[in-house]
């Protein structure tokens, strides 16, 4: 009976019309949304969109590599993600002398596509609540047997969802015969680079095109040269239509993170000491990394892929400080507590709970994040886990090759020391035995240019499983291992994830939704497959300063410079550009004759949501989302529809450069255009 109130709390929340264009939807429940989505502009059901009885929307998306999304776009797996999704693909198959990052690679038939090792895609064969299921004590893992049992290639997760309020088994097919198709060059695909990422105005060409493969029963399977491309259950038609200001929009991907439903003591945490302090360390490293990077074209691509993911989230935290600041939602928090205190005096005593939790997992959470951002940065202690490992001797070194062929032992050196240094100066979890290797060599600083002298372990040469025995690298792995055993408790991806913390947000997000019956509740991002949508909008960023919803090619030759790596346009752009070729992509935009690059609009996305179909009214594909606004990195915390917007670039922009710069017409014709 509890269970069934609690359902009827849900459901009543999630029928109630945001104002805002925000949530992150379960696709199984978007009949919920349907009538407000239509409202404003969406002409298909809710079982287009998701169902299990029929091919539905849902079976042309796939989660990608583990963190991103894709969106099939033909009959034969065509796979459309971001560029930044791809890189570390694209890197692991680029050489100096075949060097796809720079000067991009557009296979010319099926014949041509690159196989690439690791990579695996997840298409969701269908979601389902199990809350009963584990209620009556049956375990996540029992549940997750039986439904990978169910078919070849089946994978499953269950999910919590409300802080473990509800329950939900989610079922994938996993594919892991993946081949790069196309990408475009760095400089169109990564074109502003660290610049201009999360910025807006934003004329970054990121998509790169890969294509799924199964075998003759088009079933999920191991690479082989036997193996055909997948025949998807659906696909999404490609719209050239076109965006203007107020079209809907559709975001259909898996989100990874949201932090909806924190308390002030959350956020204070998060803006105050996390954030800043992690902003720091990445700052030190990025230093020293690009520092290495200008002084070599093979330092450069090897350290490509580390230096991007590094940057990524830096800048994103740089943007949430700004963000929380602006629109002070710690002030926010703290007057909704004290409403829910004064409606609620029998429950108060959950926010003192949660307070006092916080308080309690402080240190740890804190020492956990300090851990992560310096002593993981240090890669030379990944070749100790591949010596100890159980494995072949054969895949030790397969592994120890992989892993040197990205490695300078200079630049890892500088990153030891500057990394030991700020973990000997916050660290209050440092283990006895790292504290004397310390003391020995007069602090950490000292510790760590004595470790690279000394160490056997720097070059593939010297790396053997019996070099590893006794080197001084294996010596300080072993003495973070005590650290590692104190940090466990807290490695949680959030700090109220931490079950000390998250069992008072159980009844507290429980309580709110039974006492705040006009808030849309929808559940916490977690890389499980969501529904967003709102509409093209452009916005005002500052006092006066108002940004209209679209870019074009026009705004790329401004930024065009031949001496900036990440400005430097690939000469046939230019080419194009001086002919006005533009061919069936060509527009008028403000009375130029153009081509549209990238659009803005009013869906909640977070991270994940990176690859993610764009879709308009028709459940057509419009655009590939990327990126967020600066100012709009705080709506895992808190959405607001003034200031937040999704970077998304338009399908025109991707078409154009596969025809105009790629060659590759063929894959437009495989589209159906």
């Amino acid at each position: 009976m509890k269970r069934l109130l609690l359902i009827a709390v849900l459901l009543c929340a999630t029928t109630f019309s945001a104002v805002a264009d925000k949530g992150m939807w379960l696709p199984s429940l978007i009949a919920s949304r349907i009538k407000d989505m239509k409202a404003k502009g969406f002409k298909l059901s809710a079982e287009d969109i998701y169902s299990i009885n029929k091919a539905s929307l849902k079976d042309a998306v796939v989660l990608f590599d583990g963190g991103c999304t894709g969106e099939i776009v033909s009959e034969k797996g065509l796979l459309l993600t971001n560029h930044h999704c791809g890189y570390d693909a694209i890197q692991a198959l680029s050489t100096v002398e075949h060097d796809y990052l720079t000067n991009g690679f557009w296979a010319k038939s099926i014949s041509e596509e690159l196989p690439c090792p690791g990579l695996k895609v997840h298409i969701l064969v269908r979601m389902e609540e199990v809350t009963e299921r584990i209620a009556a004590g049956e375990s996540a893992k029992e549940i997750i047997a039986k439904a990978e049992a169910e078919g070849i290639g089946y994978k499953a997760k269950v999910e919590s969802m409300y802080y473990g309020n509800i329950h939900y088994l989610f079922i994938y097919r996993e594919f892991s015969d993946v081949r790069l198709v196309g990408t475009p060059p760095s400089a169109i695909g990564k074109f502003g680079a660290d610049n201009d990422n999360w910025i807006w105005p934003r004329h970054t060409g990121d998509f790169s095109v890969f294509r799924i493969y199964a075998n003759e029963a088009n079933e999920p399977a191991e690479y082989s040269a036997q193996n055909k491309p997948y025949k998807p259950a659906r696909h999404f038609k490609v719209s050239t239509a076109g965006v203007k200001e107020g079209d809907f929009t559709m975001i259909y991907g898996f989100p990874g993170n949201t932090q909806e439903y924190i308390t002030s003591d959350a956020v204070r945490y998060i803006s105050e000491l996390s954030d800043p302090t992690k902003i720091a360390l990445r700052t030190e490293r990025l230093n020293i990394i690009g520092a290495a990077q200008a002084t070599s074209p093979k330092i450069r691509l090897q350290y490509a892929a580390k230096h991007a993911n590094i940057a990524n989230a830096w800048k994103k935290w740089q943007g949430e400080v700004k963000g929380i600041n602006r629109l002070g939602t710690v002030d926010k928090k703290l007057a909704y507590e004290e409403r829910f205190r004064r409606d609620n005096p029998d429950k108060a005593y959950l926010l003192d709970s949660l307070a006092a939790a916080y308080e309690r997992n402080k240190e740890g959470y804190f020492n956990y994040e300090l851990y992560s951002e310096t002593i993981r940065g240090i890669e030379l202690q990944q070749v100790v886990t591949i010596a100890f490992a159980d494995a072949p001797i054969e895949k030790k070194m397969a592994a120890a090759e992989l892993f040197y062929k990205d490695f300078v032992m200079d630049v890892d050196r500088k990153l030891a020391i500057a990394m030991l240094t700020e973990y000997e100066a916050k660290g209050t979890f440092i283990s006895p035995e790292l504290k004397s290797l310390f003391n020995m060599h007069g602090g950490a600083k000292g510790y760590a240019e004595w470790l690279y002298d000394n160490t056997k372990l720097g070059s593939l040469e010297g790396f053997s499983v019996e070099a590893a025995m006794n080197d001084p690298m294996t010596e300080f792995v072993m003495a973070l291992q005590p650290i590692l055993k104190r940090i466990r408790p807290y490695t949680y991806r959030n700090f109220s994830n931490i079950p000390d913390i998250e069992r008072w947000f159980r009844p507290y997000v429980k309580a709110l939704m039974e006492w705040d019956t006009k808030r849309a509740f929808f559940p916490d991002a977690n890389l499980t497959l969501r529904v967003a949508y709102g509409k093209v909008a452009g916005y005002e960023y500052a006092d006066g300063e108002y940004h209209l919803p679209q870019t074009t090619l026009e705004g790329i030759m401004e930024k065009d410079n031949p001496e900036i790596y990440d400005y430097n346009i690939p000469q046939s752009l230019r080419d194009v550009y001086a002919t006005k070729d533009y061919g069936r992509w060509g527009v008028t935009m403000n009375g130029k004759y153009t081509v549209p690059v990238c659009f803005i609009a009013t869906n909640h996305t977070t991270g994940g949501n990176s690859g993610s179909p764009v879709l308009n009214g028709n459940g057509e594909l419009i655009g590939i989302n990327f990126d967020r606004t600066w100012l709009s990195t705080m709506s895992d915390i808190e959405f607001d529809e003034t200031l937040c917007r999704n970077i998304i670039c338009d399908i025109r922009y991707v078409l154009f450069v596969m025809d105009k710069v790629g060659g590759a017409g063929w894959l437009i014709e495989e589209m159906g255009l």
